[in-house]
């Protein structure tokens, strides 16, 4: 069920993640690995997944930072298309 999540050219913001959660989703749950390049990447990230998670869209039960990625496990409580 875990997805791994292409940086590409696309720069991250709340909409793309959640999309992108979306996307990565069984039903409401998701799973997924984000690449990170810097400690920046991994400060955006935790930032835009808080924001999301105060907005009552997703709720993290794991964020773990591994060596090139930051995974990213939890529910999805409001998938608007």
């Amino acid at each position: 069920m875990s997805k791994i999540i292409n940086k590409g050219d696309d720069p991250m913001n709340k909409a793309v993640l959640l999309k992108k959660l979306q996307n990565a989703s069984r039903g409401n749950l998701f799973s997924t690995e984000i690449p990170k390049d810097t400690k920046e990447d991994v400060k955006m990230i935790e930032e835009l997944v808080g924001e999301l998670e105060r907005e009552g869209k997703i709720k993290i039960r794991e964020c773990i930072q591994r060596d090139y990625s930051v995974f990213l496990h939890g529910i999805i409580k409001y998938a608007s298309e």
